[in-house]
Order: structure tokens, then C-alpha cells, then sequence
């Protein structure tokens, strides 16, 4: 799967990169069901980071669709609304 970050790149992950960046993902989930605008951009960091740490950069010359896309962490909740499913931001 490739993941883009905003302002950070695109990162493949591997299947079992996915486990852990779906981890992170829930808590992303759990703050946008409350309205924990605070929670909502910490947990979006927390995964930004999950990603990287996780992930293989795309090098910038490799032209490559991305599955799915992460807004930076100072992206409110309304702004991210329509980017989550009820699988969060990464599905798996």
C-alpha cells in the first residue's frame, strides 16, 4: 500500500507496517467519534510518524498513484471528516 503524508511524502508499507499503522489509525478514530479536537491532532502526528517510522519512502522520481492520503497534523476535524471511512483513515 502506498500512504501519502501531507507535506511529508509517500511511504509503502508492508503488510505487517500495516498492523501498526492501523493501530495508530483507531486512535485517530476514537478522537473524531468524541469531538477531542486536541486528541484528533495528536493522534493524526502519532501516525504521520507511525508511518515514516515504519515505512519505505517512495523516492521523489518514482511517479506512483497513492492509495490512500493523511492530512498533516494541524488538520481539524471538520477538514479530515470526509477523508475518514468507518475504517479510519488506512483500511485494513
Amino acid at each position: 500500500m502506498i500512504v501519502r503524508v501531507m507535506g511529508r511524502g509517500q511511504f509503502r508499507l508492508s503488510d505487517e507496517a500495516l498492523v501498526k499503522v492501523n493501530e495508530v489509525d483507531a486512535a485517530v478514530q476514537a478522537a473524531l467519534a468524541v469531538g477531542d479536537e486536541q486528541g484528533f491532532q495528536q493522534a493524526l502526528a502519532d501516525l504521520a510518524a507511525m508511518i515514516e517510522r515504519e515505512g519505505t519512502a517512495v523516492p521523489p522520481d518514482e511517479f506512483t498513484g497513492s492509495d490512500v492520503i493523511v492530512p498533516d497534523a494541524e488538520t481539524t476535524i471538520a477538514e479530515a471528516g470526509h477523508l475518514l471511512s468507518e475504517d479510519g483513515l488506512i483500511p485494513g
